[in-house]
């Protein structure tokens, strides 16, 4: 195990990008992104000294408590079963622990909670497993993705449910358009954020968070702007890396949604990992309770429009370095993170009309997706 030294900085990001693995949530752009935390990468070599696993770990003090938390995500990047390889990058892990006083590593690897073998393994090496349905991890458990392997557009296209097919050319019928945005219009889509945080109870990334997202993550980043006439309807940052395309950040207005301005979003975003050919498109987040009664049933129906595969991860993993302030730190910050949310909404509950305070209401009583909180 060693540390990650800037002249090897081009090899570290060439093995993320072509590991299956691979994630843009650890590559040192997002590091940069995430510069309000420390960065440390840990590498392991193989016999002829190239990188064959690593672990991107961000650091972050712990308010009031002289400790820091330590996160990887979608982290480890290597072959998922070559438990030595994993068993280094916790060994490495719990030695920077010392030196950050950090009480616990957490991980939400890009595995399939169905992976008996790695499960398994990981327990042996002693992670803790935390369950969730909805949004209440960092990075969302369960998610909608499409694979478009060799695919074209029109294949692409043709594979959706016929309403949603309908819906993407109801929006092209009826003058709905589509444009890449540029720094300067960041403003305009936290303002549409902003209508979207309220309405579905989540508390929205600031103007300076995108302008800095925008600025590291370079060409890797669109903004996708959906207007009718002059009217910004919606918007939605993506995110192209190795053989994906997420759909990172979405936001729409409580204004003229019969131009069915999201589905014309989602298709060009598609369009966009189509043409780098792309094996994936990553819708993110859905809630893991399919109930239709439940009021997050909406978004998932939605998604599934488009067809892909409904998947669970096998979550947050934790490996616990300090039990005793484990227990009373993880009690706190979920319990400020949804007092928080709480006092986001009621203060900004007049930014609702009339017609939708009473569903966002019930849907506030769930945890919304918040991307690497």
């Amino acid at each position: 195990m060693k540390l990650l030294t800037p002249e090897r900085y081009e090899e570290y990001e060439k093995f993320l990008w072509e590991n299956k693995k691979g994630h843009f949530l650890q590559s040192l752009a997002w590091a940069k992104v995430k510069d309000m935390w420390k960065n440390e990468i840990l590498i392991v070599e193989d016999e002829n000294g190239k990188i064959k696993g690593s672990m991107s770990l961000l650091i972050r003090k712990v308010p009031i408590f002289p400790l820091t938390i330590m996160y990887a995500p979608r982290g480890p990047v290597c072959d998922i079963y070559d438990k030595d390889t994993i068993k280094e990058l916790v060994e490495g892990a719990k030695e920077l622990a010392k030196k950050h006083k950090s009480y616990v590593l957490k991980i939400d690897p890009d595995v399939e909670a169905s992976d008996e073998k790695f499960c398994s393994m990981m327990s042996d090496l002693g992670f803790k497993f935390n369950k969730s349905k909805n949004f209440e991890g960092v990075q969302p458990r369960f998610v909608f993705r499409k694979t478009m392997t060799g695919m074209s557009e029109d294949e692409v296209l043709a594979s959706f449910e016929n309403k949603t097919r309908y819906n993407v050319r109801v929006a092209i019928r009826k003058g709905v358009t589509c444009r890449i945005g540029t720094r300067e219009d960041l403003p305009a889509f936290c303002k549409v954020m902003m209508d979207t945080g309220v309405r579905d109870g989540f508390i929205p990334r600031s103007l300076e968070y995108f302008e800095k997202m925008y600025d590291e993550m370079g060409d890797k980043l669109r903004l996708y702007l959906i207007y009718n006439g002059e009217k910004l309807l919606s918007g939605a940052v993506a995110i192209l890396y190795g053989n994906k395309v997420w759909y990172l950040y979405g936001a729409s207005s409580n204004e003229d949604r019969n131009l069915m301005p999201n589905y014309l979003m989602q298709w060009e975003m598609m369009k966009w990992a189509v043409e780098n050919n792309c094996d994936i498109y990553d819708f993110r987040g859905v809630s893991g309770d399919l109930n239709k009664g439940q009021p997050l049933y909406g978004l998932y129906r939605f998604k599934k429009g488009f067809t892909g595969d409904f998947v669970e991860f096998v979550g947050a993993l934790d490996y616990v370095f300090n039990p005793f302030m484990y227990f009373f730190i993880e009690k706190g910050e979920r319990a400020y993170r949804e007092l928080r949310r709480r006092l986001f909404l009621r203060k900004n509950k007049d930014l609702l009309p009339d017609k939708v305070r009473e569903t966002a209401n019930e849907k506030a009583t769930y945890t919304k997706e918040s991307a690497d909180e």
